[in-house]
């Protein structure tokens, strides 16, 4: 049967991957792709850095859906992620961008379409294991997550030095924590019949995550680190986004709030099962993106 897949990051990088494999092992899933630029094809236009303008797409989206124009709501991608330099990048809200694209921004997608979702549904949100903090999960790579209140990991400057690149990986590394958080009180909250799954595709180098980095990073991760992808320290975009879309498809047996690493379901890390963080999230989520006002 006829059915509608809406996905952010989905322009490069795994999640085209995942794209491409969607479009072709499920001929009736109907993809409707969030995007900064028109990409055409069905290309729903947003700036995943400015609360309003998500809202205004998941709107869209959900009118589309009422009307009849796509076909029932089965699954909800949030793909796209950012990583700057430093903790101080804003938005038009004036919330900081890690945030505002990787937590806040999902959020929105989710509270807007939650009441439209044909069952079975899923919602996939990628995070990523920094949020683990160790050296076997990022080879040090990336600083551990530092969890503070969400007021605070909110707005620019939340961590100390902020603007300096340690900064601004903590930032991204503490926002996927907080990815994780969510999916966790997804899974209580979204209606019967609706599935909640984080999945991380591990190190990968050679996608657009670091392009706000300095030259020296950048030629590093697209020239040199995607050797790392015939050892077991790095995945390739091919294999991470072939993954993604065995999760978003169901091909991965991936229980409701479970967090799939590439193809298993396993623990995440023991800071990520907190209720009482995660109900402390959701209610600043809800505040801040207005979504439940």
């Amino acid at each position: 049967m006829s059915h509608t897949i809406v996905m952010t990051g989905a322009s490069r990088g795994i999640g085209r991957v995942a794209l491409d494999e969607i479009r072709r092992r499920d001929p009736d899933a109907h993809v409707v792709v969030v995007a900064r630029t028109d990409l055409g094809d069905g290309t729903v236009t947003a700036d995943l850095s400015s609360l309003r303008s998500v809202r205004d797409a998941a709107t869209a989206i959900r009118d589309r859906l009422d009307r009849g124009d796509l076909p029932p709501l089965r699954a909800f991608v949030g793909n796209a992620g950012v990583q700057h330099t430093n903790a101080l990048v804003t938005g038009p809200d004036g919330f900081e961008s890690t945030f505002t694209v990787n937590v806040l921004a999902n959020h929105v997608f989710v509270r807007v379409l939650q009441d439209r979702f044909a069952t079975p549904g899923r919602v996939v949100i990628t995070t990523s294991d920094t949020h683990f903090g160790d050296f076997r999960h990022n080879l040090g790579l990336v600083p551990g997550p530092v969890w503070q209140s969400p007021d605070v990991l909110a707005r620019p400057g939340a961590f100390p030095d902020p603007s300096s690149a340690a900064a601004g990986r903590t930032a991204y590394s503490t926002s996927k924590l907080a990815t994780i958080h969510l999916v966790h009180e997804y899974a209580r909250r979204l209606p019967p019949g609706v599935t909640a799954v984080a999945y991380n595709p591990a190190f990968v180098p050679g996608t657009g995550l670091t392009r706000d980095a300095g030259p020296v990073v950048r030629f590093a991760v697209r020239r040199i680190l995607p050797a790392m992808t015939w050892t077991p320290w790095a995945t390739s975009p091919a294999a991470a986004g072939r993954y993604l879309a065995d999760v978003i498809l169901g091909a991965i047996d991936a229980p409701n709030g479970s967090y799939v690493d590439l193809g298993a379901v396993v623990p995440s890390s023991p800071e990520s099962y907190d209720p009482r963080r995660e109900r402390e999230l959701w209610d600043a989520a809800e505040r801040l993106t207005g979504v439940g006002v």
